[in-house]
């Protein structure tokens, strides 16, 4: 069997991902913004795949969790951010414009929103152009990954940016996570051995990244708009980790989703047995 994996088409997923063909993965890679890859994960067009949170908690009888590994923060992210022009009071009655790439981080803002912040009437909408020149129009938007980190070395100085990932830290003292190793439960039963390899595989591209950080950012920040250093920092400031401590985040997460009437229902963890 090939293994078909997803890759979320941003640098924070770099550390599992630069070195993985060197460790011997000779899978599909497909690459994809998190809606896609949630899509075609839920739909069991991809075998496994670094999936929102929120896609987890929609269809967690479905999948079962690579443990271990993450694409969380504990504190800032950098990059989920909350573009706005003024304080986050000012938000109320508002529209704010999004992507719509990533379920997990609307999700998360508007918990943010309503929990902590009493803002309950705030709408959201997918322009029909890009979200980015709304900004010099003051229009608030949530933005993620590669295109926040650029949009946050270019905005207005007038526009306040909010981290998401400092947000929830600072209500809950918990990581947040975004991304989880997700794989399709049918998989997992027909094939442990390939995904076995694909732990083992996955361990060492991270630890490899890690142990040669500014290698990696030399090598990516030549096909980016950012320097090693500013990529080395933004890699540094992530969590990959999936502790008892980032389950407790997810945990509670999953509860103001189901509060929110974002969920059903607070889902179960399921790891993976072919460990």
């Amino acid at each position: 069997m090939t293994l078909r994996l997803g890759r979320i088409a941003y640098l924070n997923v770099a550390p599992y991902f630069h070195f993985l063909r060197e460790e011997g993965f000779t899978g599909e890679i497909i690459a994809g913004v998190p809606t896609e890859l949630n899509t075609m994960l839920a739909a069991g067009t991809l075998d496994a795949c670094p999936s929102s949170s929120f896609e987890y908690g929609l269809h967690a009888e479905d999948y079962f969790l690579l443990p271990g590994h993450s694409i969380s923060s504990i504190g800032p992210v950098h990059s989920v951010l909350l573009f706005t022009p003024g304080p986050l009071n000012v938000l109320s009655g508002e529209e704010i414009a999004i992507t719509g790439e990533s379920a997990t981080s609307i999700n998360l803002l508007k918990i943010l929103l309503k929990e902590f912040s009493g803002i309950h009437d705030v709408s959201f909408k997918v322009p029909d152009g890009e979200v980015e020149p709304l900004l010099n129009e003051g229009q608030s938007a949530l933005l993620i990954g590669d295109r926040a980190l650029i949009a946050a070395s270019k905005c207005p100085t007038n526009v306040q940016i909010t981290d998401l990932g400092a947000l929830w830290y600072h209500f809950t003292g918990l990581p947040f996570v975004f991304a989880l190793w997700i794989l399709r439960r049918e998989v997992v039963k027909k094939s442990p051995q390939k995904i076995c390899e694909l732990a083992i595989q996955l361990h060492k591209s991270r630890q490899r990244a890690f142990d040669d950080l500014s290698g990696m950012a030399a090598c990516l920040s030549e096909k980016t708009s950012f320097s090693a250093s500013q990529l080395e920092d933004y890699w540094h400031g992530m969590s990959y980790d999936l502790t008892a401590a980032h389950i407790e985040g997810l945990r509670l997460y999953f509860t103001l989703c189901q509060k929110h009437g974002l969920l059903e229902k607070v889902p179960d963890f399921y790891f993976s047995p072919a460990m």
